[in-house]
């Protein structure tokens, strides 16, 4: 007998599932943040982190990216900054009309550009900017990184926005803003929940993900309050550090009554265990959450009564960041190998474009920030 009539035993491999569609495909820069309107019409942005980036802020119109509301808006105007698009992190359409751009002012992780960072209303009727609101300076600090933000309309004369401070070198937080007057704070500064996870190490394609700079030295990776996610009734914010697997909450209520001091606050927060180390999070009409495991290539779904389950686990999933449900009754992801940046690999890039936004059928709608 030769030895290539041996045949050779087929080994067991890992189970791959999820019924995930391509979207679309980015050759340039890398994404960050994706919306789907009410209408279906689909938002990303792309923040300046070393990318060469036409516009922070564009639409998907018939399989082209388009700078939205224009290119004026994402051109940097020194002169008036708070009418410029300077580094965007997250869109987040409302469902009655309206795109919010989360724009961080701050390109490159710097410190933010005064009157940089702000919350940005823009009306999808007409395509222009209806409103923006910016941030004192004992709000948004020095070592500020405005991630992502969740609406309620059913409180106060305007409702109210929440946003994630996910800082790398300073305290996280919270950071609450009355819609009606643009006043705005800051909640659980520096709070267990919303910092990073002293005793987690990330782990990426098999790989420990740390800060390897092109010197040779090294540093953990350390990100404070990133996903975050309202329930339907806007009662409860959900929310965790990047650089954790935990998961909490905290009653809105609680986080807009300032007679509650803020180190009181965190006896209020509730512990959901671990869901997996996420970036974005999205909730549907049903309650559920849905949060990425970027260590894991997956996607979770934890239920209102706590129970979590894996939906989608898929090679494909390089790095889970942010998620939109749309009118469709799609979860769209954006995938952005956000592990393989020059930051983590001594200055070189190992991203392979296409970068890609993908979706999955859930047969659910999106909870909406207002009552129907």
């Amino acid at each position: 007998m030769f030895e290539e009539d041996i045949i050779q035993p087929m080994l067991p491999m890992e189970e791959y599932f999820g019924k995930l569609e391509l979207v679309h495909s980015f050759y340039g820069a890398m994404p960050t943040g994706v919306s789907v309107s009410e209408t279906g019409r689909i938002f990303v942005c792309f923040p300046k982190w070393g990318d060469d980036v036409r516009f922070t802020v564009a639409e998907i119109v018939e399989g082209q990216l388009q700078p939205y509301p224009n290119v004026e808006t994402n051109l940097i105007n020194p002169l008036n900054m708070v009418m410029s698009f300077i580094s965007v992190q997250s869109v987040v359409t409302d469902g009655r009309g309206t795109l919010w751009v989360l724009d961080t002012g701050a390109p490159n992780f710097s410190e933010p550009i005064k009157g940089g960072a702000k919350l940005v209303a823009v009306d999808l009727e007409t395509n222009t900017i209806r409103k923006v609101y910016t941030f004192a300076e004992d709000v948004v600090l020095p070592t500020t990184y405005l991630n992502d933000v969740r609406f309620d309309f059913r409180v106060g004369k305007a409702g109210y926005a929440y946003i994630t401070d996910s800082s790398s070198n300073g305290p996280g937080a919270i950071i609450v803003v009355n819609l009606e007057n643009g006043n705005s704070y800051r909640r659980l500064h520096g709070a267990s929940s919303t910092s990073p996870d002293p005793y987690f190490v990330p782990k990426v394609e098999g790989k420990i993900l740390m800060n390897r700079n092109p010197d040779g030295s090294t540093s953990p990776f350390r990100l404070a309050s990133d996903g975050i996610a309202i329930s339907p009734d806007g009662k409860m914010l959900f929310y965790c550090p990047l650089t954790s697997r935990q998961l909490y909450s905290i009653s809105t209520e609680s986080l807009r009554d300032r007679t509650i001091p803020d180190f009181k606050l965190s006896d209020l927060v509730q512990y959901w265990g671990e869901k997996g180390a996420s970036d974005g999070m999205m909730t549907d009409a049903k309650g559920n959450v849905y949060a990425g495991d970027y260590e894991n290539d997956s996607i979770r779904k934890i239920l209102p009564n706590g129970i979590m389950e894996t939906i989608a686990h898929d090679p494909r999933i390089l790095w889970p960041d942010t998620f939109s449900i749309g009118p469709d009754q799609y979860l769209y992801v954006i995938v952005n190998q956000l592990h393989r940046q020059a930051r983590f690999h001594y200055g070189k890039d190992l991203r392979q474009k296409p970068y890609s936004l993908l979706r999955m059928k859930i047969d659910e709608l999106p909870a909406l920030p207002f009552d129907q």
